[in-house]
């Protein structure tokens, strides 16, 4: 699998994958998708909403751009050990949310289990070592 999963791969993507998201969330923002369907049907009015989207746009945000440092498609503005350490954050989030997707009460949201172990295995495979990088030039 290692083959042909790679990082190059994982890295596309998953840069894909957050980019949909975001527009997902735009989507739910801008009202062309309703919120009801959405964090477990737990947002009570538009105020909610607002505020629950809005996170999650700028954690998606953050998350892209962490990527795009990480595989060298921007210039690096932060430490590597920033980076990775961001990356191992959003890796045990998207573990906890796999959980929690798969105990949702609609399908919708069973259904995005299978990005959330997606995102979790391709951060994964982004933050294993190859070994060339154990090697000193």
């Amino acid at each position: 699998m290692e083959k042909f999963w790679n990082k190059r791969r994982a890295s596309v993507s998953t840069n894909l994958l957050v980019s949909l998201l975001i527009i997902f969330h735009l989507s739910i923002l801008t009202g062309l998708i309703p919120y009801d369907i959405v964090w477990g049907g737990r947002l009570k009015n538009d105020a909610q909403m607002y505020s629950f989207e809005s996170f999650s746009i700028l954690m998606n945000a953050y998350f892209l751009m962490i990527l795009l440092m990480k595989n060298g498609t921007v210039k690096r503005r932060l430490p590597l050990g920033l980076i990775n350490g961001s990356l191992w954050m959003f890796l045990v989030l998207f573990a906890v949310n796999t959980i929690g997707n798969l105990l949702a009460e609609t399908l919708f949201e069973k259904f995005f289990a299978l990005l959330t172990i997606l995102f979790t295995i391709n951060i994964w495979i982004l933050l294993k070592k190859d070994p060339s990088e154990n090697k000193k030039t």
